[in-house]
């Protein structure tokens, strides 16, 4: 019984540290992804205007132009998302302190009718 608060407080850390590390993780692959993007962006852009237009559908060109095309939102979500998760850790942890600032009032209560016993 007197282990269960302890329990849940670890739970609750557990999870919030898991979420911030999946924010961290995110915006960690940000780095490399845009290096990605500007590579592709580098070698679509170098060809001639009349090679690019000319491309036929499906053609290597024209996949290079779609992930061209998805790689800010990508970008957009990679970053986003991680800052969220970020914010939830830490709403998480704060709750965590919430829970422990309630319950310490009652444990105090517990011990101090404890020891008048």
């Amino acid at each position: 019984m007197k282990a269960i608060p302890l329990i849940i407080g670890a739970v609750v850390v557990i999870v919030s540290l898991y979420f911030v590390g999946q924010g961290i993780s995110m915006h960690s692959t940000v780095l490399t992804e845009e290096a990605k993007f500007h590579q592709l962006q580098s070698q679509y852009f170098t060809l001639a205007k009349a090679e690019r237009d000319s491309a036929a559908t499906g053609s290597d060109l024209n996949t290079q132009l779609v992930a061209i095309s998805n790689y800010p939102s990508e970008l957009l979500r990679l970053k986003l998302v991680g800052v969220g998760k970020i914010l939830t850790g830490i709403f998480v942890m704060l709750l965590g302190i919430f829970l422990a600032l309630l319950v310490m009032p009652m444990r105090l209560a517990m011990l101090m009718k404890k020891d008048n016993a």
